[in-house]
């Protein structure tokens, strides 16, 4: 479904108010103003009124597109330059396909660490719901096998006593 769009005549460009543009990409006025004082858009004043133009609306996908996957209004405002410079659009895509692609890399990066911590608390945890305290003996123990459980010794005690687990 098209945005809302104001048309003076059958001929003039499309144009769109800050509440057509808030209300079709769900954001606050606020946030669109914020990115027509960072440079990202340029929309005519008549006025007090902000018009945007479809260049505009676009411009603003593009800006919304960068934040939900992560690069800074900087990094999105050098890819919606290239635009303007001749060959822009190519430029543009070579930028944008290469910033993206690294982007990739760094969370599949991050993704990795992500489940190796995951799989480190998992062990952790499992570890920790098999030590119960040993009256007798005084000492926390691995219920599965009686032994010492010494990969969590040390969050069990300190100075030779229970600590961090509870009786």
């Amino acid at each position: 479904m098209l945005p809302p769009m104001t048309r003076s005549n059958d001929t003039a460009p499309r144009t769109y108010s800050i509440r057509d543009l808030t209300r079709e990409y769900a954001i606050t006025a606020r946030t669109l103003r914020h990115y027509e004082d960072e440079g990202l858009i340029s929309p005519v004043r008549d006025g007090q009124t902000r018009i945007y133009s479809a260049a505009d609306r676009v411009r603003l996908a593009w800006i919304l597109r960068g934040r939900r996957v992560g690069f800074s209004l900087a990094e999105i405002g050098e890819m919606l330059a290239l635009y303007e410079t001749s060959n822009g659009r190519e430029r543009q895509r070579k930028v944008a396909l290469s910033k993206c692609q690294r982007r990739i890399k760094d969370l599949e990066a991050q993704r990795r660490d992500i489940d190796a911590t995951i799989d480190e608390l998992s062990q952790f945890c499992d570890s920790l719901e098999r030590v119960t305290f040993d009256e007798t003996s005084g000492r926390w123990i691995d219920s599965a096998t009686g032994l010492d459980p010494e990969p969590i010794t040390p969050f069990l005690i300190e100075d030779g006593t229970p600590s961090t687990l509870p009786r």
